[in-house]
């Protein structure tokens, strides 16, 4: 049996529990956001559910409630306004009590094409949108979490912030910048007991990456590039979430964990 695992008190099914713990998830009205906020739900957290539109947060919500009773709270936010953001912090204190886990999930990808055709519009928005408003996050909720000297931050990133891209070159930028966000915000906060560390799915079946794969001959193309010969489903990274948030986590900090069926390889 593991050192870890022998600690008095510790046990191998409390390893993932999450029970009293409070998580923000951003652009958890659906996808990846959304199976993070289920699974970490089911292992024993309170969670918000944050999207730009209030009726698709609170349906999720109610999903949650339904299986584990006061177990969510919808509060729609932009991640393009601090205030906003400020908000979504703000209530979540007021409904239960403080902030856990942070997890940065929601992003913004307007456009394809050259990285030297983009207006600056759209490159200063999905630089803002994807890593601005993360660092905003995690201003709000660190100060609480250094008092308590206990707090996980997860910043969902991308594969794509591992390679170049001759069309999403703008979102691939910003996905590095999550990643030495991370690696940045563990140095200064992990004296205080606080862990930063991102995931980096691969093409995962969601509603945001949907052009990359809706269509046989689209999923086929993409996933005959990854040693498990199928694409992401939300759920397969969802654990991660979990385990980042968990006591499993508790000695992991400043890393990229990439989930991709091995298309990195």
């Amino acid at each position: 049996m593991s050192e870890v695992l022998d600690k008095p008190g510790l046990k191998m099914g409390e390893l993932f529990d999450l029970t009293g713990k409070v998580a923000i998830i951003t652009g958890s009205s659906r996808g990846i956001g959304k199976a993070i906020a289920e699974r970490m739900a089911e292992h024993g957290a309170k969670v918000v559910i944050s999207s730009r539109k209030a009726g698709p947060c609170e349906e999720v919500a109610a999903e949650i409630n339904a299986k584990s009773p006061g177990h969510a709270i919808a509060v729609p936010a932009n991640i393009s306004s601090k205030a906003d953001l400020q908000r979504l912090v703000d209530e979540t204190r007021s409904a239960f009590g403080k902030v856990d886990i942070l997890v940065c999930n929601a992003a913004s990808n307007p456009y394809y094409g050259s990285q030297l055709d983009i207006t600056d519009d759209a490159f200063n928005k999905i630089l803002s949108n994807n890593i601005v408003a993360n660092n905003w996050l995690v201003s709000m909720v660190a100060p609480e979490m250094k008092e308590r000297h206990d707090g996980a931050v997860i910043v969902v990133s991308s594969i794509g912030g591992l390679r170049g891209s001759t069309v999403i070159g703008a979102y691939c930028i910003s996905k590095a910048a999550d990643m030495q966000l991370a690696r940045n915000l563990a140095q200064e906060l992990g004296p205080s007991g606080i862990r930063v560390n991102c995931i980096a799915p691969g093409l995962v079946k969601t509603d945001f990456a949907r052009a990359l794969w809706d269509t046989p001959e689209g999923e086929k193309r993409a996933s005959s590039g990854t040693p498990l010969r199928r694409l992401g489903e939300p759920d397969d990274i969802a654990g991660a979430a979990v385990f980042l948030g968990s006591k499993a986590g508790s000695w992991l900090t400043g890393q990229t964990i990439v989930i991709d069926g091995g298309s990195t390889c």
